[in-house]
């Protein structure tokens, strides 16, 4: 996930424009395919969540109404932004490699910010955070935008959100595979600022992304001491009835487990 380290601008000081380059809407009916799985394939009602890599908050702008959220993650500058859209959720600053809250809940979602995990030992590290805070019987979310058994160059853009102030912004990406043996991927992008006064900022900068095999995303998962929910982990949504019956749009990845009770 993206750290101090790492120097990626768009989570530091251009996060005000996040909700400009990846506008709200869009997630929203993803955001009700997750409520979905949520409210329906755990052991237990899931009332509490816990969302690690929550950045700008927007999956959680879409999911509070129904259930408690607990957000965590890692760049004060993202958390910032979910604090102005979600002032009712709890906000925490950690490492989901690392952190530890001392309590459990009845399930852990972490969206695409386990993109930014790009090695099997520290894929190890945040399934082992979430097995700790995912309560017996509880259910466990993973969505990754890129599993390495399927992952194919891609080129697109999107943004076009507009603040009301006369901001606009919109980026341009191509991921790619620079050596196949590895456990990640590069996305190369290109984001074009607008500001209010007209001026026109654009900013390139390179991300490493995780794309790890169904396999090792199993095995972790076994290993942490999670067994299979509805689907196993690493099926992909919409390959069976049941899935295609939720509403909303699946992810393209998703990998669900449940913690022994």
């Amino acid at each position: 996930m993206p750290s101090a380290d790492d120097g990626y601008r768009l989570y530091s000081d251009l996060a005000d424009w996040w909700p400009l380059i990846s506008p709200l809407d869009e997630y929203a009916e993803e955001a009700v395919y997750l409520a979905a799985i949520l409210s329906s394939t755990a052991a237990v009602p899931v009332h509490e969540v816990l969302d690690l890599g929550s950045g700008g908050g927007h999956i959680a702008r879409h999911l509070k109404d129904k259930f408690r959220l607990t957000l965590v993650d890692i760049s004060d500058d993202m958390l910032a932004v979910s604090r102005r859209l979600n002032p009712e959720c709890r906000h925490l600053c950690g490492d989901m490699r690392t952190i530890r809250l001392g309590r459990t809940f009845d399930a852990v979602l972490i969206h695409d910010a386990i993109d930014y995990i790009v090695t099997q030992n520290d894929l190890a590290r945040v399934i082992a955070t979430v097995h700790d805070h995912c309560r017996p019987d509880g259910i466990a979310i993973f969505v990754p935008d890129y599993v390495k058994d399927d992952f194919r160059e891609l080129a697109g853009s999107g943004g076009g959100g507009d603040d009301g102030t006369g901001r606009h912004a919109m980026f341009r990406e191509r991921t790619w595979d620079p050596d196949p043996a590895d456990d990640w991927v590069q996305a190369d992008y290109e984001f074009i600022l607008r500001k209010a006064d007209n001026s026109v900022e654009v900013i390139r900068e390179s991300h490493r992304l995780g794309a790890f095999s169904r396999d090792v995303w199993q095995r972790l998962l076994s290993n942490a001491g999670f067994v299979a929910g509805s689907g196993s982990p690493g099926a992909v949504p919409g390959a069976d009835s049941a899935d295609r019956a939720l509403p909303g749009r699946p992810p393209t990845n998703m990998f669900l487990a449940h913690r022994r009770p």
